[in-house]
């Protein structure tokens, strides 16, 4: 009897499944053994978290011999780190704590990197959670005061770490230099747009931070006050006070200086109507990172950013200039930039391609034996639209080939390699390498995280060409 109420309860299993509708019959319908399956308990698979286990494992099993975070050690592995192991202070025969290895935490940064992650409290965070940063630190411990700076306090050790890649690769055959492409990339920064100050007021703020520290600095030193705060406690204080006190003493100079380049402009455009615009306008500072500018941004808002030179290899597409500028236009910054390509690589640059914002005519005059690749600017006439490469009788040598190679149709197809390139760099590291926003204050820490960057694209796309490499 058992087996033919199993054989129809299938069945009718089966007929309510064909119609596409269920009912639930009652429990006299559905016989004994129905109803004795409805009123038992149900059998799941819970967790138990409390269960001891015996699992033979070490670091090394916790990712697999395919994850890409065994790449990126073994291409720091490779790599000369003896610049970061200078201002160590623990030697042997010094009494004091072992200091991390800096090969652990240049691995860390390439790899948070190439994950997105620009953030040392978001990256201690995953050294506590994530697998992959797990098995890179082995069992050491980090914290984000450690990571912090680290990434921004080694400038120049990180910059010899980018060009000893960028050799590597040279030497290889994979980068040749003779034609570059460079853009500019303008990055938010941590300055609030309500920090910016005239020079009244950052005089004011500078008089009232210096009576501030010295008045915090008699309180800390009264009995009551000891009694009640750490030493710890005091020096947090008293540190807190006097980088605020600096960073004002530093926008007063930035200001001095915003003023000299203004009065520069001034002269430049004369004594006409745009020269007495250019004498009215009063620069501002920001008291919270004075190397700031206030800049226009590619949605077409203005923020305070930073802007971030790329210059880009178009036959291997690895970036081989980086630099940082508090400049909001481009114009200028292409000489500089192809020094340090060639610096760099030791090789020299032959074709330079930007986009119309470097054009300066004293460029093309001081580029000689460098073919440049640059859009002219149009013509504020909308008569002469369509005819700014047309030669004129006052044009030097240097403008005429300028203006004959941008017009040919050779020229045009080698300047589509600018988007090609550029664009593609940019995107890359702005929406899958953490340039998205800039939160140190600082030129030059702000250069540290775009040659970061910029070594976890290269170390990431030319890994191959890097393991095994003398470095």
């Amino acid at each position: 009897m058992g087996n033919v109420d199993n054989n129809d309860d299938a069945q009718l299993r089966m007929e309510e499944l064909s119609t596409g509708r269920e009912e639930v019959a009652p429990l006299e319908a559905q016989g004994e053994a129905g109803a004795a399956r409805c009123l038992s308990p149900v059998r799941l698979r819970t967790p138990e978290r409390r269960q001891m286990e015996m699992v033979p494992r070490c670091p090394d099993d916790l990712v697999s011999a395919q994850h890409p975070v065994r790449q990126i050690a073994a291409v720091v592995e490779h790599l000369d780190v003896a610049a970061f192991c200078q201002p160590i202070k623990a030697r042997e025969g010094v009494a004091g704590r072992d200091a991390t290895d800096p090969k652990l935490l240049v691995a860390l940064w390439l790899y948070a990197c190439v994950r997105g992650i620009g953030s040392a409290h978001e990256l201690a965070r995953q050294c506590q959670e994530n697998v992959a940063f797990l098995w890179l630190l082995g069992g050491v411990t980090v914290n984000h005061r450690l990571l912090s700076d680290f990434r921004s306090d080694h400038g120049e050790a990180l910059d010899q770490l980018f060009t000893q890649v960028i050799a590597c690769l040279v030497e290889q055959g994979v980068v040749k230099v003779s034609r570059i492409s460079q853009d500019g990339v303008r990055v938010r920064v941590g300055a609030g747009a309500g920090s910016f100050r005239r020079e009244e007021k950052l005089q004011k703020l500078l008089a009232e931070a210096q009576q501030h520290v010295e008045e915090l600095r008699k309180e800390l030193d009264s009995p009551g006050v000891r009694a009640k705060l750490t030493a710890r406690q005091r020096a947090a204080r008293q540190r807190a006070a006097e980088e605020k006190q600096k960073r004002l003493e530093r926008a007063i100079e930035q200001w001095a200086e915003l003023k000299r380049r203004q009065e520069e402009a001034a002269q430049r455009a004369g004594q006409g109507e745009s020269g007495k615009k250019i004498r009215e306008k009063q620069p501002r500072v920001s008291t919270t990172d004075a190397e700031a500018r206030v800049m226009k941004m590619s949605n077409g808002g203005f923020n305070p950013a930073v802007n971030v030179q790329l210059a880009t290899d178009t036959g291997s597409q690895a970036i081989v200039g980086v630099e940082v500028s508090n400049q909001g236009s481009d114009a200028g910054l292409s000489a500089p930039m192809r020094q340090q390509v060639e610096d760099r690589t030791g090789g020299k640059v032959e074709e330079h391609l930007m986009d119309g914002g470097y054009l300066k005519m004293e460029d093309l005059e001081e580029a000689p034996g460098v073919a440049v690749y640059v859009p002219p600017k149009p013509a504020r006439s909308p008569q002469r639209r369509g005819q700014e490469l047309q030669p004129k009788p006052r044009d030097s040598e240097a403008v005429r080939a300028w203006k004959q190679r941008m017009s040919s149709a050779e020229g045009k197809q080698i300047y589509q390699q600018r988007a090609a390139t550029s664009e593609r760099v940019n995107a890359d590291l702005r929406s899958f390498r953490g340039l998205g926003r800039i939160l140190v204050r600082g030129l030059a820490k702000a250069r540290c995280i775009a040659l970061w960057c910029a070594l976890a694209y290269n170390v990431m796309y030319f890994a191959k060409y890097l393991v095994g490499s003398k470095g």
